[in-house]
């Protein structure tokens, strides 16, 4: 790797980091910029993942105000993406590369209707439950569980825009909650999809130790810088942000 290509993931990284914290999809950057020079699809994956692990802990840091009271949703969540995540991992190397490749591209598009509808679909299930009487389970209940689970397995196999599709998750089913705490829930959760699929890689894998090192740098700056950033955002804005983001994904996969 020459210094342009460097200075090149390096950059990417800070991208992704800033956009992991804010919404999700930032593999999209650092992902084709390591296979542009020349990675293995493999190696570039695993690369990526691990680097990206610091730029998911900074973005919680960047958060961790909005992550005061949620120590008991984090636990249960929190072992659920964990074994997602591992699962992912273990796919990676018995699946063929492109599996997911038809299908993800779906699964953003309908997680993105679930962010434009959230609103109006929280506003409905609030009044269905002063209807009958009853409350939102406060941590999602099992729906939550499953979702995120499949979800997580699927952010270990690769990981594009799983924060897109894990802010919908929790948006509809922990719709009580302000959006930007749900965010903050969302960059643990990465976090620890991203690190256990690290983690199991590293066994298993073959690292570019240069990607590694730029693209972690890279993201932990810009996993703060993406907290600055994405903690103003109003609600209405960051739901913008959100779909923005997720189309672009949808047509970078198309693309590829």
């Amino acid at each position: 790797m020459n210094l342009w290509e460097a200075v090149a993931v390096l950059a990417a990284g800070v991208g992704a980091g800033a956009i992991n914290t804010i919404v999700g999809s930032g593999t999209l950057l650092t992902f084709p910029v390591l296979l542009a020079f020349g990675l293995p699809p493999v190696t570039a994956n695993v690369s990526n993942s691990l680097g990206l692990v610091p730029g998911s802990l900074s973005g919680a840091f960047g958060y961790r105000r909005e992550l005061a009271g949620q120590r008991r949703r984090l636990l249960g969540l929190g072992l659920t993406a964990l074994i997602g995540g591992l699962g992912g991992a273990i796919l990676l190397l018995a699946l063929p590369a492109k599996t997911f490749q038809t299908i993800v591209p779906v699964l953003i598009a309908l997680a993105l209707v679930l962010v434009i509808a959230q609103p109006t679909l929280a506003a409905r299930l609030r009044a269905r439950h002063e209807r009958n009487g009853t409350t939102a389970h406060p941590d999602g209940g099992p729906a939550l569980l499953v979702g995120l689970l499949l979800t997580s397995v699927y952010g270990g196999y690769f990981g594009a825009a799983q924060g897109v599709i894990q802010l919908s998750l929790m948006g509809l089913l922990l719709h009580h909650e302000d959006l930007q705490r749900i965010n903050a829930l969302k960059n643990v959760l990465v976090a620890i999809v991203n690190g256990v699929a690290a983690v199991f890689f590293l066994f298993v894998a073959t690292f570019d130790w240069a990607a590694v090192a730029l693209i972690a740098v890279g993201s932990t700056l810009g996993g703060l810088l993406g907290a600055r950033a994405g903690r103003r955002l109003p609600p209405a804005a960051l739901r913008a942000v959100i779909v923005l983001v997720g189309l672009l994904a949808i047509v970078k996969l198309l693309l590829d």
